[in-house]
């Protein structure tokens, strides 16, 4: 068995020394990614450390030579949106432009783990997103056509097909929210969201990015419209380029360098169930009730809602949220009324007007951002770092993310993602 040790180097192991390593304080395997003394200058700084900082750092400098890079996270990699999503993958979404987006970022997906030389966990097991009605079923039957146009492959399917997929779903005609059809989409599934940051956070440091943990941004320095530097709780750093890659302080960022962004922060909330035995194949989405439940490689099912309907930083649980997630999920699947919920969490949803994210240059000379991302940022994380760092490098957002510029707002070109974002999986 061979274990790489993240800077290019492998060296075999038998199972009694995965063992005996993983029980002996100090074993002697090296970090995944190392500590760097903080320097005084970057050739680039990008604030957030989740999965589109790092991987905006990991294509900075394997595809465009930019190794000369900082992420800086105000606590530990992975700890915002990063760490608290449902990491459902999927490209099915409603508008062209963000299908072909989504669509890039799962073929990524497909390859990252060899890519990475890290296992990602990630599974396609299919993706179903429920139709309650005839309002809905019409909208599933658009979003398939516009999916088809791109080459994705999504189709509407039936309440006997949907048994068939998931049995143990309530098809029948005499509940309260009969199920009339589906828009199944074999392509999507699930990634372990964790390995995918750590695995970035490997593969950056391996080509020379520098990760800092525990350092916070204070400020960003602005001079004559251009960004020069930003002031961090371990010091000032200069640098000609800087990223703005939070989620839920995306506002707060932007405001250091005087970039007013059109962005209201919600918590959503999820919640985690006991294992059991594997008998979900499928994500299953139902917009109507406001919930989607997934099953982990551990057997956990996964259970999310939409947002909260208020604007807030919050990151605690409610006991209105779990009757409301309990409740819907029983209507759908009435046999899972004896399992016990373990836990839930929260997480910060930095939403935009039109549901899509805001990529690209700003008004700032050199301030970038990519923020805005709800509930779906997870699922963008390798296009998204792709795109950032060809804009990083070159000056210019490639054309996957043209349509998502902060000029949008202003020119009336909105990217309106609600009919395929509401509930966000």
């Amino acid at each position: 068995m061979s274990s790489n040790n993240g800077h290019g180097g492998h060296s075999r192991y038998s199972a009694w020394s995965l063992v005996r390593h993983g029980l002996t304080p100090k074993s002697g395997w090296p970090r995944a990614w190392r500590e760097h003394d903080l320097e005084s200058s970057y050739d680039a700084v990008i604030i957030g450390g989740g999965v589109h900082g790092l991987a905006t750092a990991y294509y900075l400098a394997r595809d465009h030579g930019m190794r000369k890079v900082a992420v800086l996270d105000k606590a530990y990699i992975g700890s915002g949106g990063s760490g608290r999503n449902t990491a459902i993958l999927r490209s099915n979404y409603l508008t062209p432009e963000g299908v072909r987006f989504y669509d890039r970022s799962v073929k990524l997906y497909e390859h990252l783990a060899a890519d990475l030389n890290y296992n990602v966990m990630f599974s396609q097991r299919g993706h179903l997103t429920l139709a309650h009605n005839d309002s809905s079923l019409r909208t599933m039957h658009w979003r398939t056509e516009v999916n088809k146009l791109q080459g994705v492959d999504s189709s509407v399917i039936g309440p006997d097909e949907i048994k068939k997929l998931v049995p143990y779903l309530d098809t029948s005609a005499d509940t309260r929210y009969p199920i009339l059809g589906a828009l199944y989409h074999p392509p999507g599934g699930i990634v372990r969201h964790d390995a995918v940051v750590w695995g970035y956070a490997r593969g950056a440091d391996a080509h020379g990015v520098h990760i800092h943990q525990q350092t916070e941004v204070t400020g960003i320095d602005v001079s004559h419209g251009r960004v020069t530097g930003v002031q961090t709780n371990r010091g000032p750093i200069s640098t000609p380029v800087v990223l703005n890659a939070t989620a839920g302080w995306a506002t707060l960022i932007s405001d250091m360098a005087g970039v007013s962004m059109p962005v209201q922060t919600f918590p959503l909330q999820a919640a985690v169930t006991e294992p059991v035995r594997p008998f979900l194949d499928t994500v299953v989405v139902s917009g109507t009730l406001h919930v989607y439940v997934s099953q982990t490689d551990r057997g956990e099912l996964v259970f999310g809602a939409s947002v909260d309907p208020f604007a807030s930083y919050s990151m605690r649980g409610s006991l209105e949220f779990t009757e409301g997630i309990a409740g819907h999920v029983l209507e759908l699947m009435p046999a899972l009324h004896r399992m016990k919920l373990l836990r839930q969490w929260a997480g910060l949803c930095d939403m935009t007007p039109d549901y899509s994210p805001i990529m690209g240059p700003t008004p700032v000379e050199g301030f970038y951002v990519d923020v805005g991302w709800g509930t779906y940022g997870f699922k963008a994380g390798p296009v998204s770092g792709e795109a950032m760092a060809a804009t990083l490098a070159s000056g210019k957002p490639p054309e996957i993310i043209s349509a998502f510029g902060l000029d949008r707002f202003t020119d009336g070109r909105l990217v309106g993602e609600k009919g395929a974002a509401a509930v966000g999986h």
